[in-house]
This record gives C-alpha cells, structure tokens and sequence, in this order.
C-alpha cells in the first residue's frame, strides 16, 4: 500500500513503527536501514521520535531547555529521514550549518556511489533507495555529538 507524505501528516502518526509500517515494502526496507544506520552512530544524547510528519533525532529539552528558536515548546531538531513522493530524504541540520561537514560530505559521496549527488541545504535526496549509501550516511550522522550542534546550532541561529 503506497501512503503519500500528505497522508502520513492527516494521520498523525505518533510512533516511528507507525510510519514505516505504511511505507511501500521498498521504501520501508530502506528506511528501516536508514533508520538501523542511524541509530547505531549517532552518539549518544540525541532521542528519536516522530517529528514534522518525519523520523527524526532531536536533542531533547530535558538537555536543551531553551528548545528550537521557531517555537521554544519543541525540542531542538538534528536530523531526520522521509519517504518523500519521489525519494527517500535525509535531513541533517548539521550539514546546513557547518561549511566543513558539508565540504567533508560533498568529497566522500563519490567514494560511495557513482550517481550525482542531489542536494538542497540540509536534505540528501535519493531517487533509488539502493543508492543510498548507508556507510557514509553512518559516519556522517557520527561527526556530531548533542553538544557539538547545540554550540553550532546557537552560533548560527540564536540571537
């Protein structure tokens, strides 16, 4: 069963099994191994959950009370992964905020696929769920500890 973006925020989903579970079976095999990447090397500190209609990492406000700066009552956001319509995403808020992690990124992707690299500022987009290279998603997701993007996070976007 193919469940759009659109109908994954009218459900609400609460629980990451929730949102996998109405994935295409190609898709959920993917992000189920994104998500199994992820949590292997993220460092500790981070805290998965539904966020934005999305799986995501957020540091959590018991660690960063003052929260995220568009709305103060949500936790700070990190990182998260989509079945977008047309690809598979991954959101990396560190990527849009530090030049040499994003620099870092853009010279190991060729060393782990031989398609172009399809970008924005913070999202990976990856038309193929087979083209998704897990290894380096894996030790990108490790380059930030919590405390790490909070200082980057309050250089860049704390007034």
């Amino acid at each position: 069963m193919r469940v759009s973006l659109e109908k994954l925020y009218d459900m609400q989903t609460n629980s990451v099994e929730a949102y996998i579970e109405q994935l295409d079976p190609e898709r959920r095999d993917a992000i189920s191994k994104l998500r199994q990447t992820i949590n292997q090397n993220l460092p500790e500190g981070f805290q998965e959950q539904i966020s934005y209609g999305m799986i995501g990492w957020i540091v959590p406000k018991s660690t960063y009370p003052k929260g995220y700066h568009c709305n103060a009552e949500l936790p700070l956001p990190f990182l998260s992964i989509a079945s977008q319509k047309n690809f598979v995403a991954v959101y990396h808020m560190g990527i849009y905020s530090d030049q040499g992690l994003l620099d870092w990124f853009v010279t190991e992707f060729p060393k782990h696929s031989k398609l172009k690299l399809d970008m924005g500022k913070s999202c990976m987009r990856f038309k193929k769920p087979e083209a998704i290279p897990f290894e380096l998603i894996g030790e990108l997701v490790g380059k930030l500890t919590p405390n790490d993007w909070i200082s980057l996070y309050e250089s860049h976007f704390v007034k």
